[in-house]
């Protein structure tokens, strides 16, 4: 009698078309009880069109998926629901105005039901959060909780439902190295309980920490399964990318400068946490400063001060000593490189081809253009498209940039390539500017992308300020922050400590500070 354990999820020969691109390529996948299953693999490896097929919301050209035995209905969330499966996405899906309970029960009855149904809707949720380990408040607004908190909701709704298969779309990627570790004992109570997860990453440390297997997905072909013990990150890195990944080795900054800028007691207004209160600063030469902290502390309110976008309302900041213009082409033309958070919203025009989204920040200088009938209408500018088209070409060169050309659209760009095309844009000057960035101002520079483009921005940003530049990294992943940051700093509540070489922190004296417990993180630099 074979004791090995029971098989809940069956992917056979699974293969998805887009026209001529095969995103999912005759895929077999097994998932058993009691086991947490890492999917890794580069962006557009797959995986997303994967789950959405598991989840009803593509349906595949062949093959067929078996859940606990019984094949699934394709084509159908509720099926999937019902035979068990949920999933947590990376961007939560709650409703702030509404309470915890609300929010579990949101879509599963009719809004307004008798208080007796809902007391008893009460009880079950406690009895599920105290069965695996995630203590809730079921009237507390979900506005109100942290972000560790709303991702226990999340992942309540999913087991109030029923969920026998839990999938994880990169769960750490906004929680504090504390909220993490709580995270994965919750996940040990899962698996102990009999439950399944696939659990989806990026961060190759906490794939070998939390997953018993690992499914690694290349150009849609399942190309690795093994078992995580005897597993190691560069073998994981290789099996995603196809070759040897050479990561970021921290290099201390040799040769810091004078500031280039300054911010003295900023604020700025703003809804909640969005905002900056009381805020100084210095950004020096030929040194990066990386910024921590949860998502929604003050971060975008920084980024968007210094990029222009956004308006101090008390306080000064300067630019090399000069006051800081609140207009993007200005600060643009006194070198400051702008990396948004937002690649696909803010960082490109999607419906314009690759060649105007490459120079769209000079696109009123005089290298790319010149005005109409002598300037007699300022607003009116002949646009140079030999010297822009040879310009994107270069970008697109030094950069590494691929995705169907210099026409193509910049929406049909991966992520990666989107990401390498604004980082050219930001970094390379034209042919008629010698001069380099002096101020950059990089938000979330590898939001989501896979290791191969995680490691070939940083180390273009290290590049930089080996360059001269001063550099700013505002990043949730503190990985990324102790990375690179030669000095690190911490954002809560729209406040900032006082930077500190990165080698005087710990993870749990940086985790703590971003949660606001933690005094000491604000010790002097």
């Amino acid at each position: 009698m074979s004791n090995a354990p029971q098989t809940v999820l069956r992917l056979a020969g699974i293969t998805k078309r887009f026209g001529p691109l095969v995103a999912n390529d005759a895929i077999t996948l097994e998932l058993a009880a009691g086991e947490v299953l890492a999917l890794l693999g580069e962006n557009g490896a797959g995986k997303s069109t994967l789950m959405s097929i598991l989840f009803g919301h593509y349906v595949a050209d062949e093959g067929a998926i078996e859940v606990f035995g019984r094949p699934l209905s394709p084509g159908d969330p509720r099926a999937a629901l019902a035979a068990g499966i949920g999933m947590v996405h990376q961007h939560f899906t709650l409703a702030d105005n509404l309470s915890v309970l609300d929010n579990v029960l949101l879509g599963t009855e009719p809004f307004w039901r008798p208080s007796s149904r809902r007391s008893a809707a009460r009880t079950r949720l406690l009895e599920v959060s105290q069965r695996f380990g995630l203590p809730v408040m079921p009237d507390a607004a979900v506005g109100s909780l942290s972000v560790g908190e709303r991702q226990r909701v999340e992942i309540l709704k999913a087991l109030y439902r029923g969920a026998r298969i839990l999938i994880l779309d990169e769960p750490t990627a906004v929680l504090t190295p504390q909220e993490s570790e709580a995270l994965f004992a919750t996940l040990g109570q899962m698996v102990a309980q009999g439950l399944s997860i696939i659990f989806i990453s990026h961060k190759l440390p906490e794939v070998l920490r939390v997953s018993q297997r690992v499914a690694v997905l290349r150009g849609g072909k399942l190309v690795a399964q093994a078992a995580t013990i005897g597993t190691t990150q560069a073998q994981l890195a290789q099996w995603m990318v196809g070759h040897a990944v050479e990561g970021t080795v921290r290099r201390p900054a040799t040769r810091v400068g004078d500031a280039v800028c300054v911010l003295e007691r900023v604020s700025t207004e703003g809804g909640g946490h969005d905002r900056l209160r009381d805020v100084s600063l210095r950004l020096r030469a030929g040194e990066i400063t990386a910024i921590a902290g949860v998502s929604g502390n003050g971060q975008v309110a920084l980024a968007e001060l210094l990029c222009g976008t956004r308006r101090a309302t008390g306080g000064t900041v300067e630019l090399m000593g000069r006051p800081l213009p609140p207009q993007p082409a200005r600060l643009v033309a006194r070198g400051v490189a702008r990396i948004p958070e937002d690649r696909h919203a803010v960082g490109v025009v999607g419906d314009l081809p690759v060649w105007e989204n490459a120079v769209s920040e000079r696109l009123r200088g005089p290298a790319f253009s010149r005005p109409l009938l002598f300037g007699i209408l300022p607003g009116l500018r002949w646009v140079r498209q030999r010297a822009a088209r040879r310009h994107a070409q270069r970008i697109e060169k030094a950069y590494d940039v691929r995705g169907g050309g210099l026409d193509a659209p910049a929406r049909s760009l991966s992520g990666g390539n989107m990401q390498k095309l604004i980082l050219g844009r930001a970094l390379m000057a034209p042919d008629t500017e010698a001069r380099a960035p002096r101020l950059i101002v990089a938000h979330q520079p590898t939001w989501g992308l896979d290791i191969g483009a995680v490691a070939y921005v940083q180390q273009q940003l290290v590049a930089a300020r080996d360059a001269g530049a001063a550099v700013l990294v505002v990043s949730d992943d503190l990985d990324e922050v102790l990375a690179l940051g030669d000095r690190v700093a911490v954002m809560h509540g729209g406040q900032l400590t006082e930077p500190r070489a990165a080698q005087a922190w710990t993870r749990e004296s940086i985790g703590l500070a971003m949660a606001g417990t933690h005094p000491a993180g604000a010790g002097s630099a």
